[in-house]
């Protein structure tokens, strides 16, 4: 895997997701404690606070894919670091001179949302840029090993450096290190050629995306099975965490509770770090049988959680969930990236990557609502349960389509 480095770029690109990557770390703490603790949002805020969070992603995501297509994604990927990193040294100006209101960092939080979606469409496009078609695999897994790691580590950090700095200085740290990704991705310097000019025409772009993406018989099923698993995993995530800090059986104590599931989360990033690792030794296999296992493997995973019932046990089962599903994503999210990347048209990187990334969060907004109202109703591991059924079920139906017969492209072609 080392072999990567050598393309020019690539280690800087590299280099630069790191950076940020653990900074958001940082954030995702100093967040929860500017939002809860020092601006005192109560339960209905901090739910707004989330969903300007990921609203754009909803909204916008097909709008960003056109426009990673129609520009030079480096220049864009430097430009929304830059103003990520603004705009959070600004919130921590505001919060440390008890300028900051909860609504005002909402609004600031869409924008902030506005700019990752824009990111993350160039970003997964630009990647094809800098490797060829035969190393994507590879390459994919690095950056994801290295996101697992931020994962299993990061949020530790994060809640050290918070609790001796302040949530301010923590959101002014994080500030540092999207200015940093953004400086280091200015200083690649493989020539990136400019799009051709021609059929701007904003409702026909749109359209090819979605019509790339959904009429491509491969791509189809594995986009709309991807959807699913979205959903179905939004249940879950949204029930797990209220059971791990809720459910006699674990959570007695709030605070045992709480530091519980930070390990348990951990546990998962160990799974998630184990599983890129994997993915590059089982390159040669094809990436639809890594997606078809992976589909499949999820919701057996999630089988422990509803049955754990108390005790030590209980809560090695719970991690034992999260080892094992991260194990699965960890292990096929490389080889599903570099195939989508490898047989979509360098033209069409950008709408086909967002329109898959947005239908997928977007999946959060309607099933992690379902998620609390159908706990409420029926309980944990009953909601646990039909969860499972239904990603079991979407595992079956990717079993049986073209999905299990994709392969990565040799070359990508762009016609």
């Amino acid at each position: 895997m080392a072999g990567i480095f050598s393309h020019p770029g690539y280690a800087r690109f590299w280099a630069a997701d790191a950076v940020s990557t653990f900074g958001s770390c940082i954030t995702t703490v100093a967040m929860s404690v500017l939002a809860v603790v020092t601006l005192h949002a109560g339960n209905l805020q901090v739910g707004l606070l989330n969903a300007a969070r990921w609203t754009p992603y909803l909204l916008f995501g097909l709008l960003a894919g056109v426009i990673a297509d129609r520009y030079r994604r480096r220049p864009i990927l430097v430009a929304t670091d830059l103003i990520r990193g603004g705009l959070l040294a600004t919130i921590a100006i505001l919060a440390a001179t008890h300028l900051l209101t909860i609504y005002e960092l909402a609004a600031f939080m869409a924008v902030f949302g506005a700019l990752s979606l824009l990111y993350d469409a160039s970003h997964q496009s630009y990647l094809p840029r800098l490797v060829p078609p035969a190393g994507l695999t590879a390459a994919n897994a690095r950056l994801q090993q290295t996101s697992a790691l931020a994962q299993t580590t990061g949020p530790a950090l994060g809640g050290t450096l918070v609790t001796v700095l302040g949530a301010p200085l923590g959101m002014a740290l994080d500030a540092v290190s999207y200015i940093g990704s953004g400086l280091t991705l200015a200083s690649i310097r493989r020539p990136e050629p400019a799009p051709q000019a021609a059929d701007r025409d904003l409702r026909a772009e749109l359209r090819a995306g979605l019509a790339f993406v959904y009429r491509h018989p491969v791509l189809r099923s594995a986009a709309l099975t991807l959807h699913l698993r979205f959903f179905f995993a939004s249940v879950i995530s949204t029930v797990f965490t209220l059971f791990v800090l809720r459910d006699p059986g674990l959570g007695h104590d709030s605070k045992r509770a709480a530091f519980g599931l930070g390990v348990v989360l951990a546990v998962g990033g160990i799974g998630a770090l184990l599983g890129n690792t994997l993915s590059g030794h089982l390159a040669h296999h094809s990436a639809g049988h890594l997606m078809t296992a992976e589909r499949l493997a999820e919701p057996l995973a999630w089988t422990l959680a509803p049955l754990a019932v108390a005790g030590p046990t209980a809560w090695a089962m719970a991690a034992g969930a999260q080892f094992l599903v991260w194990l699965a994503l960890g292990t096929s999210g490389p080889a599903e990236m570099a195939y989508r990347q490898s047989v979509t048209p360098d033209h069409l990187q950008g709408r086909a990557n967002a329109t898959i990334r947005s239908l997928n969060w977007g999946m959060f907004t309607l099933g992690a609502p379902l998620g609390g109202a159908l706990a409420t109703t029926y309980g944990y591991r009953t909601t646990l349960w039909l969860a499972i059924s239904g990603m079991a079920a979407t595992a079956v139906v990717a079993a049986l389509s073209p999905m299990r017969t994709a392969q990565v492209a040799v070359t990508v072609s762009d016609t």
